[in-house]
């Protein structure tokens, strides 16, 4: 059973359809957690700005799965963008999202 599934809200079937369904993933963490590191194909945007990349992130035209080292970051990103009505879900640590992807 998944970290989601424990919590009760097992999420990785969404994230998994979402992203096989052309999402886009952003990685909430510093820039130099993400050059260590990271799903590919998927952008920085560091949470703390996070508030002033609204509109370029809405103007992305895609769904977006989120992640950062073990979700916490990501699921304060996407209670904010979803509060900005941008579709997205949390998708958990990096190495979660990676594992899905493809």
């Amino acid at each position: 059973m998944s970290f989601f599934g424990m919590l009760g809200n097992d999420s990785s079937a969404e994230v998994k359809e979402m992203l096989d369904n052309g999402a886009l993933v952003i990685d909430v963490r510093t820039p130099d957690e993400f050059m260590g590191g990271h799903v590919a194909g998927s952008k920085n945007y560091p949470l703390q700005e996070i508030q002033g990349k609204v509109s370029e992130l809405k103007n992305l035209g895609k769904p977006l799965v989120l992640c950062c080292q073990s979700g916490g970051r990501s699921g304060q990103a996407a209670g904010f963008l979803k509060s900005q009505g941008i579709e997205c879900e949390n998708g958990g640590g990096w190495m979660q999202v990676n594992a899905l992807v493809g």
